[in-house]
């Protein structure tokens, strides 16, 4: 059985995009591929037990649910930190570890094997990426973010701690590059990790619907109340309108994808975002959700007409900015229901990786 260990520079520069596509691309290769998410920080619970959101996106997208307590051994909650330096246990971690990937991977011929962040992350409960490699005897691929230079820097910077563990770094994935400077950046890129002995595997281009977030995912993280269109909650939000202008010149800027946020009394502006969808005519000015800003609900007339719509409407008691800023610091993360998305990932990840070459590194 081949294995590898997917880690980054930072958190979030797309070791979960990584590891779906390289799960889909090696199973169209006609390989039993496994899974398993070792350390989890970002967690939800399923039936009881708290299950990292990786672990429930890809048991969901291989119909490997059955498997799903293994594929999620340790989740990190908030007090874990704390009660282990109060009393560290490292070997009753690894045993669960040892236990978990010995499940998920038997008779399996290639597993992925997802970290969480950079190489130390873990270090604070003696669980860092780099142990994690070493305890499951898997080489590293390290994701980072386009560009050439800090990449770099920041690729040698892991690549210390993981060669202290005695785990060889077999390649690395840049991430988001800009479309445009793709070809330079695999070029240089490339050669710069060469003078160093790391292999370039691959440049995936920057496709924003990646990171962007879903009206649902807009509505959990401003924990507002939700007055209408919980059905439509899965669409995507590409950018925020905010509710400063004329109706007229608003109906410029309305369309599918975006999120208007609006404060409850300019009901001129919640008519011209939803006046399409009222009237049952082309969606074109049909905005994907509505945020109404400092608490203020539109009259009572007005809400009737939002009623007759799909269109999610969430009520907050921020202002506006506000709302922008805490939409922007959002930890996006792709949801099993996300189909298009997902199959965006696996596509990418086909076309922009040398597949091969990643077979061929892995460890045994």
């Amino acid at each position: 059985m081949k294995k590898v260990f997917i880690a980054a520079t930072h958190q979030n520069e797309g070791k979960t995009t990584l590891s779906l596509g390289l799960l889909a691309a090696l199973q169209n290769r006609g390989l039993d591929v496994g899974f398993i998410k070792p350390v989890g920080q970002r967690y939800t619970e399923v039936n009881g037990q708290k299950i990292d959101e990786d672990a429930v996106l890809v048991a969901a997208v291989m119909d490997r649910e059955e498997e799903l307590a293994a594929m999620s051994p340790i989740a990190v909650e908030s007090r874990f930190t704390r009660e282990y330096i109060d009393a560290p246990r490292p070997d009753d971690l690894l045993d669960r570890i040892t236990a978990a990937f010995h499940q998920v991977s038997q008779g399996r011929d290639f597993m992925v094997i997802e970290g969480t962040g950079h190489a130390g992350v873990g270090s604070v409960f003696d669980l860092s990426n780099a142990r994690v490699a070493q305890h499951l005897g898997a080489g590293v691929i390290l994701v980072t973010g386009g560009g050439i230079g800090r990449p770099i820097d920041e690729i040698m910077l892991n690549r210390c701690l993981f060669a202290a563990h005695g785990v060889p770094v077999i390649g690395v994935i840049i991430n988001r590059a800009i479309p445009e400077k793709l070809e330079m950046i695999r070029d240089y890129a490339g050669r710069g990790l060469a003078r160093f002995g790391v292999d370039l595997l691959g440049v995936i281009p920057l496709r924003p619907r990646l990171s962007n977030p879903t009206v649902r995912q807009v509505v959990d993280g401003l924990k507002g109340r939700l007055l209408n269109g919980g059905d439509s909650l899965d669409h995507k939000i590409e950018r925020c309108v905010i509710g400063t202008m004329s109706p007229h010149t608003a109906l410029d800027h309305f369309a599918p994808g975006v999120l208007a946020i609006l404060p409850g009394d300019r009901e001129d502006l919640l008519l011209a975002a939803m006046s399409s969808c009222v009237m049952g005519e082309r969606q074109s000015y049909c905005v994907s959700g509505i945020v109404l800003t400092r608490g203020i609900l539109p009259h009572a007339t007005v809400m009737r007409l939002v009623k007759r719509t799909q269109i999610p409407v969430v009520l907050v008691d921020d202002e506006s900015y506000s709302v922008v800023s805490k939409i922007h610091d959002l930890t996006v993360k792709m949801q099993p229901n996300d189909t298009e998305t997902i199959q965006l990932a696996q596509r990418l990840v086909e076309k922009h990786v040398d597949i091969d070459r990643v077979l061929a590194a892995a460890t045994s």
